[in-house]
C-alpha cells in the first residue's frame, strides 16, 4: 500500500495543506510544537478513525474553525482507495466518514481501506502502563485487520456495559437476578471469539517480535510475549467462560461489576526471562515496543498481501546509534513517514522528500 496524497485543512494548527508523499521516506523536521506530529495524527486517523492523541475529536479542529476535513488517496493492489474524514462541532454527527463518494454508516466501514502502525512517545505505555494498554494495542492490531474482530469487539463492550447495568440494578431490585444468564451467555461468546483472534495473533505477534528485537540489541537480549487470559484455548471456549462467568455470580453481585472476561485479559512482555514493566531500563523499554511495532508491521503484510504505511514519531533521536541503523535498514523497505528535529538523525537513510515544518506550514 502507497499513500498518494494526503490533504489537511483546519486540523490541528494546518489551515490548509497538500502534499504528496514519497513511496520511500517522507521526513517532517522542524523544532516541537510545530506540527509535526499532526502530520503523523491525520495518517492515523484515516487507519482507525481515531486520534492516537486524544478522544475528542473536537480537539483536532483548528482553533477558532467549525469544521475541520482530511483526505487521503492510497494505490493498493485492488486499486485506487480515497477516504476523507469531516469533523464538525455545529452538526449532531460530529464526525462523518467518507469512502469513496460513499458516506459510511458505521466506523467499521473504514477500516482495512488504510493501513498502518505508528511507533510514538505515548506508545511507552505499552509496556509501562496496566494491562488495558496493551489490549488497546492488540485491539487496534486486529481491528484493522480483521474487520469481524472489531464488530464482536464492539459486541463485547456493549454487553460488558449492560451486564455491568444490570448488577447494580440487581443491588437494588433482586427480582431481576433471572436475566443475568442472557448477559452471561452473549459475552462468554464474544469473549471466546475475542479470546481466540488474540491468542492466534500474539502467537504471531511473538515471534516477529522476538527477531526484531534480536536485530535491534545486536543479538544481546531475548524478547518474549505471551497471552494471559481466562479464556481457555480449548474447543469448548465459550462454554468454559460460561461456567467461570458463573461461578463468580456471587462476587460480582457483591462488587457491582463483572470479574470474569476478556476485560482482564493482559499480555505478557519479557526481556531475558524478566518482566519488561518491571525491570527493564527505559531504553530496553523503548526497544520492545519498536519491536512489536515492527511485528506488527510484518503481520499486516502477511495478512493483507501487501505492507502497510509505517508512522515514526520522534523515534529516532531516543535510539543508541547500533539501534538506529539496524532500524533505518527496515524502514527503507515500506512507505515511511518519519517526525524528527534533527535531520542527521536520519544519517544512513534513504530520505526521499524532507518536508520543514514551522507553525503549521510546509516548506522543501
Amino acid at each position: 500500500m502507497r499513500v498518494k496524497s494526503l490533504s489537511l485543512r483546519n486540523f490541528r494548527n494546518y489551515e490548509q495543506v497538500s502534499l504528496t508523499p514519497d513511496s520511500g521516506v517522507t521526513v517532517f523536521c522542524g523544532p516541537n510544537a510545530q506540527g509535526k506530529t499532526n502530520i503523523l495524527e491525520a495518517l492515523h486517523l484515516c487507519c482507525l478513525g481515531r486520534s492516537h492523541r486524544t478522544p475528542r475529536d473536537e480537539e483536532l479542529i483548528r482553533w477558532g474553525e467549525q469544521r475541520a476535513r482530511v483526505q487521503i488517496a492510497t494505490e493498493q493492489g485492488d486499486g485506487t482507495h480515497e477516504v476523507t474524514i469531516l469533523l464538525d462541532r455545529t452538526q449532531r454527527r460530529k464526525k462523518t466518514v467518507r469512502i469513496g463518494m460513499r458516506q459510511a454508516e458505521r466506523i467499521g466501514e473504514l477500516l482495512g481501506n488504510v493501513c498502518g502502525v505508528l511507533f510514538s512517545p505515548e506508545d511507552l505505555a505499552i509496556v509501562k502502563s496496566g494491562p488495558s494498554e496493551r489490549r488497546r494495542f492488540i485491539d487496534m492490531q486486529l481491528s484493522q485487520l480483521r474487520p469481524a474482530y472489531f464488530y464482536a469487539l464492539q459486541r463485547a463492550v456493549r454487553t460488558l456495559n449492560q451486564r455491568n447495568a444490570l448488577l447494580k440494578e440487581i443491588a437494588r431490585d433482586g427480582s431481576l437476578l433471572g436475566t443475568l444468564d442472557m448477559w452471561d451467555e452473549q459475552l462468554a461468546l464474544c469473549g471466546a471469539e475475542i479470546a481466540a483472534n488474540r491468542r492466534e495473533a500474539i502467537g504471531i505477534l511473538s515471534q516477529s517480535a522476538a527477531r526484531a528485537h534480536t536485530s535491534l540489541t545486536s543479538g544481546k537480549e531475548v524478547l518474549r510475549l505471551w497471552y494471559i487470559s481466562q479464556t481457555e484455548d480449548a474447543p469448548d471456549a465459550a462454554e468454559r467462560l460460561l461456567a467461570r462467568l458463573r461461578a463468580a455470580r456471587s462476587e460480582d453481585l457483591r462488587r457491582c461489576t463483572t470479574t470474569v472476561g476478556i476485560h482482564r485479559d493482559d499480555i505478557g512482555i519479557s526481556i531475558d526471562g524478566k518482566e519488561a514493566r518491571t525491570f527493564a531500563s527505559q531504553g530496553q523499554q523503548r526497544s520492545a515496543v519498536l519491536s512489536l511495532k515492527l511485528a506488527q508491521l510484518d503481520m499486516a503484510g502477511q495478512e493483507r498481501g501487501e505492507a502497510p504505511i509505517l508512522m515514526l514519531d520522534d523515534v529516532m533521536s531516543e535510539l543508541d546509534p547500533d539501534r538506529r541503523r539496524q532500524l533505518i535498514e527496515r524502514i527503507d523497505r515500506v512507505q515511511t513517514f518519519v517526525t524528527c528535529t534533527d535531520i542527521s538523525d536520519l544519517a544512513g537513510a534513504r530520505q526521499g522528500t524532507v518536508y520543514h515544518v514551522d507553525n503549521g506550514v510546509l516548506s522543501r
